[in-house]
């Protein structure tokens, strides 16, 4: 299928690795000219010479309240326009609810959710003027409570509200907004979480993820460019008539409406 996204231009934050890293290759693959924004400069460069477009190197710390003013200017200066915006950065800590302190949960809607909102207002009249897209990685522990998954639970569920709101502006101004909610996709924060579970058990790789993956009532682990392959989908014309969409990419993991 040609999804029609030739010389168009995206934004990615959280491009250096994972899923992030997963998307910008697709989408650069399917034509798109491609903003890497990140905060580790050496993976971002090494991710743009691999790419088949042109690409925009962006090392930035999106807590910054300045970043995403940096990050669209930038873009906007190099490649004339903007059609996409995917807010893939973020990372948020586990732990005992007890034990997590003021300054976690603050570092933990700086980056992800305030970061998604900034980029989104600065970026808003640019997707206006092209007819643009915005998607946002987000999480699917925003749907279900988690003991141990307070700061990213309550984060995601911020983001999917978020992106409801933005739809429902975006129906008025022309942009589409959408969120995907990945599962449990195979990136070094999942092996992360593995090897902490292998440590715990005092049992293999092999047996761990056997366990994690029958204790989700999942058959297995996701691949991270299948999150990009439906970025892809939600950025093209094909995808017209999506608005306010959260999708959950978690191979069934969620269960509830």
């Amino acid at each position: 299928m040609d999804l029609q996204l030739s010389d168009k231009v995206a934004i990615v934050t959280g491009a250096s690795r994972g899923i992030g890293k997963a998307i910008a290759e697709t989408l650069s693959e399917e034509g798109m000219k491609v903003a890497l924004v990140a905060r580790s400069r050496d993976l971002l460069e090494s991710l743009s010479a691999s790419l088949q477009t042109e690409s925009l190197v962006l090392p930035i710390d999106l807590r910054d309240p300045n970043a995403a003013t940096h990050v669209i200017t930038e873009t906007i200066n190099r490649f004339g326009k903007l059609d996409l915006l995917v807010n893939n950065a973020g990372a948020t800590k586990r732990g005992d609810f007890l034990t997590l302190t003021d300054e976690e949960w603050q570092d933990g809607f700086d980056l992800k959710f305030y970061g998604t909102m900034r980029l989104s207002r600065m970026a808003w009249t640019h997707l206006q003027a092209s007819a643009g897209t915005i998607v946002n990685i987000v999480g699917v522990g925003g749907k279900t409570g988690s003991a141990e998954f307070t700061i990213g639970g309550a984060v995601n569920a911020a983001l999917m509200n978020l992106t409801k709101a933005l739809a429902d502006r975006g129906v008025k101004d022309g942009v589409r907004v959408n969120a995907i909610n990945p599962g449990s996709i195979a990136t070094e924060r999942l092996q992360t979480r593995i090897n902490k579970y292998i440590k715990e058990h005092n049992i293999d790789l092999e047996e761990a993820v056997k366990q994690i993956s029958r204790d989700m009532k999942i058959a297995g682990f996701g691949d991270p460019v299948e999150i990009a392959r439906a970025v892809a989908f939600l950025a093209s014309p094909h995808a017209s008539y999506i608005q306010g969409s959260i999708l959950d990419v978690d191979g069934g993991a969620t269960r509830s409406l």
